[in-house]
């Protein structure tokens, strides 16, 4: 998600009236192949995860016992380690930002899913389904009109249960449907401690909390469905695919601005500001985005490692292999040595920040608690995650003027553009 847009402009081109010689003539054409050839990988690697956690799901549902459930869960949490690194293609790529909701939407009114909590509420002026629980429920009905839920079939969930309505919360298909079903609520606020859904929730022998039968149907049903979302995507990306075509067979400022488009806007707009700076602002641990799991800090991290990997041109696959080739930071050294040592002492700077969350996030305290109020320790080490990013963020600008791109718009956010409208709120 994100708000208003920040235009970027090459400020050295600008103030100093420089002129550079225009992007495509200068090779990055074998750039563009290897930005390519990392998000065939990545996409792939997605896909084989996603598949292990299908394998963990059916044993799970098979034989719901919390061993299986923790089996089910682990397997969830490796999946989003190649995910969250291909997001540094969504922003300047039409064909993933079209797609990206099907597979990463965020935050869920989770009670069109299933049961919830009490404090969560009976209704929302916003949302008729805010708590339709389609897995109770065997109609539904939408606009004034009944829909037949009995069935919950791949094309129930994807075509008219997500964002249905037209309401973005509405959140039926994707990681984080499959996260709610797996942990359940975290219930916690701000204080320690994920989910805990019980593995009884899936036993029809042993029910607890209705219609385990369903659940398991639910849970079935959307985990297969990501995988053809993730499937999709990848041979987008191989040679052929659509996603390829369009940054190798344009030009090569089209493909720089692509790219640095991208980056720009994950630094900025949306990992600063939309999953970060605004729940540090609010102390909302709804805003944390693996808020069922936990599992913040690691989907944060990868998140900037992407970024990373696209501007050097390497990624390390799942298997351990590598992917790489020629990168934005070899074409900035060769006109900017200068430029290039920022970005990569920026993006250093960034993955100390994100490993220093990280690491407290398994020894200390979870990301929700980080960002709770009156945590003067916990988030320092978050609004240090955001300062690193702002200031990586300004490296990529000036990485746009030495590339003698045009005019380029990062994703902004409210919480950083305009804080007092979050907190007028």
């Amino acid at each position: 998600m994100f708000r208003a847009p920040l235009t970027v402009l090459p400020a050295a081109v600008l103030a100093l009236g420089f002129c550079f010689t225009p992007a495509a003539a200068d090779g990055s054409k074998d750039v563009l192949k290897t930005y390519a050839d990392i998000a065939q990988a990545g996409y792939e690697d997605s896909l084989d995860t996603a598949k292990t956690l299908r394998l963990a799901v059916d044993a799970f549902i098979v034989k719901p016992t919390e061993a299986n459930l923790r089996g089910a869960r682990a397997a969830w949490i490796a999946a989003r380690i190649p995910y969250m690194q291909t997001e540094a293609y969504r922003f300047g790529n039409a064909i993933v930002d079209d797609w990206e909701g099907k597979v990463n939407a965020w935050p869920l009114d989770e009670g069109l899913i299933d049961y919830v909590a009490a404090a969560y509420g009976t209704d929302s002026p916003e949302n008729e389904l805010y708590v339709a629980n389609v897995i109770k429920n065997v109609s539904l009905t939408i606009g004034g009109k009944k829909l037949n839920t009995k069935k919950l079939t791949k094309e129930l969930l994807a075509e008219k249960l997500q964002e249905a309505g037209g309401v973005e919360a509405n959140v039926a298909t994707g990681y984080h449907a499959v996260e709610f079903l797996l942990w359940g609520q975290d219930l916690n606020g701000t204080g320690p401690g994920a989910g805990v859904r019980p593995a009884t929730d899936f036993n029809p022998n042993k029910c607890t909390n209705g219609n385990c039968a369903r659940r398991a149907a639910y849970l079935s049903t959307v985990t297969d469905l990501l995988i053809d979302d993730l499937a999709w995507m990848a041979v987008q990306w191989a040679p052929g695919g659509e996603g390829r075509k369009v940054i190798e067979n344009g030009s090569g400022e089209e493909g720089l601005t692509a790219i640095m488009t991208g980056l720009g806007s994950l630094s900025y707009g949306e990992l600063a500001g939309e999953r970060i700076k605004l729940g540090l602002m609010i102390h909302d641990p709804e805003e944390e985005h693996d808020c069922f799991s936990d599992n913040t800090h690691a989907s944060h991290f990868f998140d900037a490692l992407g970024i990373r990997n696209v501007y050097l041109g390497r990624y390390r696959r799942s298997d351990g292999s590598s992917v790489g080739g020629q990168s934005v930071s070899d074409l900035v050294k060769a006109k900017s040595p200068k430029v290039d040592a920022e970005m990569r002492a920026r993006l250093d700077a960034t993955m100390n920040a994100m490993n220093t969350l990280y690491l407290r996030a398994l020894t200390t305290e979870s990301y929700d608690q980080m960002i709770g109020e009156g945590n003067d320790a916990g988030n320092k080490v978050v609004k240090d995650v955001v300062d690193a990013l702002r200031a990586q963020t300004k490296a990529i600008e000036r990485v746009v003027a030495t590339l003698a791109l045009k005019s380029i718009e990062f994703a902004g956010s409210d919480g950083l553009d305009s804080p007092e409208t979050v907190l007028a709120d």
